[in-house]
């Protein structure tokens, strides 16, 4: 009785490991690249750059002041005036639906697919 349910534990445990595998898979292969880095400060839309452009742009800001970098396609925030840095060592973003967050600064740096903003899924 005590082998089936270890078999039993067994099969389930490699069949929950079979299904995230394949939705990671299934994930990955479509989430879209991003076009556009769009600024949001304090929530408010203020800037949208494109991805295919690199550029360097300094966002000020009456909470603090950030550096953007665009570079191959994948945006980043390389300096930043809060005290903590996290936004610094966040990893560069490129597909849609990714952002990089300054709290401090009340900063958000968001990865859209179109560049009018439009109703997504979840609006």
């Amino acid at each position: 009785m005590e082998r089936k349910k270890i078999r039993n534990d067994i099969i389930l445990a490699v069949c929950v490991l079979a299904a995230s595998l394949i939705a990671l898979a299934v994930f990955l292969c479509v989430r879209a690249r991003g076009s556009y880095a769009v600024v949001l400060i304090d929530g408010k839309e203020t800037a949208r750059y494109s991805l295919s452009e690199n550029a360097e742009i300094e966002i000020k800001s009456e909470n603090g002041v950030n550096t953007l970098k665009i570079e191959n396609g994948k945006a980043s925030v390389i300096s930043a005036s809060c005290p903590d840095g996290i936004c610094t060592a966040h990893r560069a973003v490129r597909y849609g639906g990714e952002v990089i967050v300054c709290l401090p600064n009340k900063l958000v740096i968001r990865i859209d697919s179109a560049s009018n903003g439009g109703v997504d899924a979840v609006s």
